[in-house]
């Protein structure tokens, strides 16, 4: 695995413990970590994880492998999208990886995309479609924490 400087990277901050929000993150079923996907993980490393739900309108099932559980402080998994219009094949999948970081009575969440293999960097319009799409799933997480 080839390990590159991330494609994307978004953080937020959210008004709960690390503890608070990895739990939003790892909960069973519709998981915070895609808002409103279902995720279908033991979130053990190396094994499978899946996601799966309705994304403008079309059904989807993604899915990766866990590559990082560090409880309340990091999680990552390999990620690759039928929508991609890629190949299923390792080098069209993607890194994606949160690092949780208390700070005060808040949690700093980074959430950071890299590619798997040695493709080229990604234009600016489709980097600011992931982007764009990365706010929103932080911004759902940060919701679903903040509203309990």
């Amino acid at each position: 695995m080839i390990m590159q400087k991330p494609v994307v990277e978004v953080d937020t901050t959210i008004a709960a413990d690390p503890k608070t929000v990895w739990s939003a993150m790892t909960a069973k079923g519709k998981s915070s970590l895609f808002a409103g996907t279902n995720v279908d993980t033991d979130w053990k490393v190396g094994h499978p994880i899946t996601f799966s739900g309705d994304w403008k309108g079309k059904a989807f099932k993604d899915h990766g492998e866990i590559q990082s559980f560090k409880a309340g402080e990091e999680l990552s998994f390999t990620h690759w999208s039928e929508m991609s219009g890629e190949a299923d094949k390792p080098e069209n999948y993607h890194l994606v990886r949160y690092v949780l970081k208390p700070s005060g009575k808040q949690t700093k969440v980074t959430l950071s995309q890299l590619n798997m293999g040695d493709k080229p960097a990604v234009d600016a319009a489709t980097k600011a479609e992931f982007v764009k799409n990365w706010k929103m799933m932080l911004d759902g997480l940060k919701q679903a924490v903040e509203k309990h």
